[in-house]
């Protein structure tokens, strides 16, 4: 008997193939999900499944921040495909990372951005995090200090100040998100951040500025004037 050609034969090279030539560009959000879950899914059609994950959540993006057990929820993504979005979507904060590693943040702040952006843009609930630097300015550690509800996420001064002792960071860079999505800083973002500057300066710790990760853009509070 003749083998049965899978009406998918063709699709997946040649979409393999547009990806080689114009790269990520060249792909909208649903097909370039749709390439990366052929290596998740070999033997089946991934369009529907694709567009059905960015029907669901959203963006490209969304779908990888999207916590397992929320993908898992979708028909046809199982408990492996779940992980592997995870996997690339850490893979891609431990690259951005990586670009702001081994330079002075205050000279790669683009870079810097779009590492804290990747990290906290789509989270569901607030998220504090700081990020610790050497004398160079360069990132020593990035540690989140406080999980919170869609609105507040507890932090502490003490926390921060001994955290910087502990691993000799002279300089500090506070960071949280807005799950509402504006950045707007508000009152109680203003006065926590005095806090921390009062905490730190008498021990020499500079806290180089605060930024707010909103839905679609960041917030700085040393670009508004608040410090």
């Amino acid at each position: 008997m003749p083998k049965t050609v899978h009406k998918d034969a063709g699709h997946r090279p040649r979409l393999r193939q547009r990806f080689l030539e114009g790269g990520a560009d060249a792909l909208p959000d649903y097909e370039l999900l749709e390439l990366y879950l052929f290596q998740c899914i070999p033997q089946k059609d991934t369009k529907p499944l694709a567009k059905l994950l960015i029907a669901t959540f959203g963006s490209f993006a969304e779908v990888m921040t999207a916590p397992i057990a929320q993908l898992t929820q979708v028909k046809g993504v199982g408990a492996v495909t779940a992980a592997n979005i995870k996997v690339l979507h850490a893979a891609a904060l431990r690259l951005s990372r990586e670009n702001v590693m081994s330079r002075p943040v205050l000279s790669s702040w683009t870079a810097l951005l779009d590492y804290v952006r990747g990290a906290m843009q789509y989270e569901k609930n607030e998220q504090f995090r700081v990020l610790f630097l050497d004398k160079k300015n360069r990132l020593i550690d990035d540690v989140i200090l406080g999980k919170g509800t869609v609105d507040r996420a507890p932090v502490y001064p003490r926390e921060i100040i001994k955290k910087a002792l502990d691993i000799g960071s002279t300089a500090i860079i506070l960071c949280h998100n807005h799950p509402s999505g504006d950045p707007t800083p508000s009152q109680s973002d203003i006065d926590m951040t005095n806090h921390v500057i009062s905490a730190a300066k008498p021990i020499g710790i500079a806290v180089h500025d605060h930024i707010i990760v909103g839905r679609n853009n960041t917030v700085s509070f040393k670009s508004l004037g608040l410090m």
